[in-house]
């Protein structure tokens, strides 16, 4: 490799990308200073940095994500955004975005990783608009012996006006034997289209998810099934961008395969973990954690448990609705009861508590007439027919006569030798433990 004797020098003028297909042109901007391999670029220091990624099944880390570290003569620090927002053009662009890769590769392949997996990041429109995707890293990867069953191409958030062209540049990846992985899922470009497209082996999801789903029981409550969504896929999921321990529970309960970030391990020059995370106490807190969540859920929901049972009771014994579902729908959460026949058919209208968003928000009025509406195809329906006599309660899911976030609880029973299944709806959008 050469060295730069002139830490001052700009990276050699290049007018074309496939310039950088010559080894001799891209190792004349990096060298080499106390063992680590670092890079110029127009006046710029670049050097690697490297998070560890943690696999939660495992309890150990998996993987490391290369991040480029840039000062300027002065030794201040520049962002990686900041560093790339600064370059002249695609071809320019492309420079960058190599350098990054390649220092990344030789400072990865000098150290005894074992066999975790080098996260590299790569902006699409390098991959999908640069000549011979995936040439530039079979050579390097070849030249320090790194199997690239190894790397993982982290497809980073970005717009493109042709994503045929990212497709084709994935593929090429692929065959090249490196895994694929999509970044920031969630948040700017990184949609459930771009999953389709590309069938990537892991995705990450942004660290708004995490810190949103911290903070709001609503949004906690979905993240379950965005990550259950994309194992159907066929991906891995990673949580990224976890910094308490609450973001931790949080990535553990929705059963995220791998987690990242600061409450785990802080990026440094040295691919390795200084202090291994206690997973056996992170596993004993969430423990402790959803038991206390699970109580709470059950003393909370224990009264409209009695009360729909004791309104089937009095339906039974002859009660109009309204009646038998009277003391169900004095209860702080309750929305509305609602009577279906044997094949989920409801009987009549709601009958709707006088808080009920339903009954008070004008947005609603063409959901208020149910009478003949069809819920043979709900959970709750097809439990409680599933355990006649037994009260069933729903996960929190979202109402069709609200649009928000309800629980249902159901009991089957006979009226006169016809079955019959009382439901009642309760308000969920702020999770339990408040009104």
């Amino acid at each position: 490799m050469a060295t730069l004797t002139n830490l001052n020098t700009a990276t050699p003028a290049m007018d074309g990308v496939s310039h950088l297909e010559d080894p001799a042109v891209m190792d004349s901007a990096l060298y080499q200073d106390a063992g680590c391999t670092y890079a110029r670029f127009n006046g710029l220091r670049l050097g690697s940095y490297f998070q560890p990624i943690f696999s939660l099944a495992h309890q150990r880390v998996v993987g490391f994500e290369a991040l480029m570290r840039a000062t300027d003569p002065e030794g201040r620090p520049r962002g990686p955004h900041e560093v790339f927002d600064g370059t002249r053009g695609h071809t320019d662009t492309v420079v960058l975005d190599r350098l990054c890769r390649a220092i990344h590769l030789y400072n990865f392949a000098r150290q005894d990783t074992g066999s975790a997996w080098l996260f590299l990041n790569i902006n699409p429109r390098v991959i999908a608009e640069g000549r011979r995707p995936g040439s530039f890293l079979q050579a390097r990867l070849e030249q320090l012996e790194l199997p690239p069953q190894r790397v993982v191409i982290e497809v980073v958030e970005a717009a493109l006006t042709d994503e045929t062209l990212l497709v084709d540049a994935v593929r090429r990846y692929r065959d090249l034997g490196c895994l694929i992985a999509i970044d920031d899922f969630g948040a700017g470009h990184s949609n459930f289209d771009r999953i389709c497209r590309l069938r990537p082996d892991i995705v990450k999801l942004d660290r708004s998810i995490v810190a949103q789903a911290a903070v709001d029981p609503g949004i906690r409550s979905i993240v379950p099934g965005m990550v259950s969504l994309l194992h159907e896929s066929g991906s891995l999921v990673v949580m990224e961008g976890i910094e308490t321990e609450y973001e931790a529970m949080v990535a553990m309960d929705a059963d995220a395969d791998f987690v990242q970030g600061y409450y785990f391990a802080r990026p440094m020059p040295q691919a390795a973990v200084v202090s291994e995370p206690r997973f056996d106490a992170l596993f004993d807190r969430f423990r402790d954690m959803t038991l206390q969540e699970r109580t709470g859920y059950r003393t909370e929901i224990a009264p409209y448990l009695n009360s729909l049972g004791y309104a089937s009771v009095l339906l039974q014994s002859s009660h109009p609705l309204e009646i038998a579902c009277k003391g169900f729908l004095e209860l702080a959460r309750a929305e509305r009861c609602f009577l279906l026949d044997g094949e989920g058919r409801q009987i009549g209208a709601n009958v709707n508590s006088p808080h009920s968003r339903l009954e008070s928000d004008p947005c609603f009025t063409p959901l208020r007439d149910a009478d003949g509406a069809n819920w043979s195809r709900r959970h709750y329906f097809r439990r409680a027919i599933s355990r006649p006599e037994k009260v069933q309660v729903t996960r929190p899911y979202l109402s069709a006569a609200t649009a928000t976030p309800c629980i249902t609880i159901s009991i089957a029973f006979k009226i006169r030798g016809e079955r019959r299944v009382l439901c009642g709806d309760l308000r969920w959008d702020e999770g339990y433990g408040s009104n």
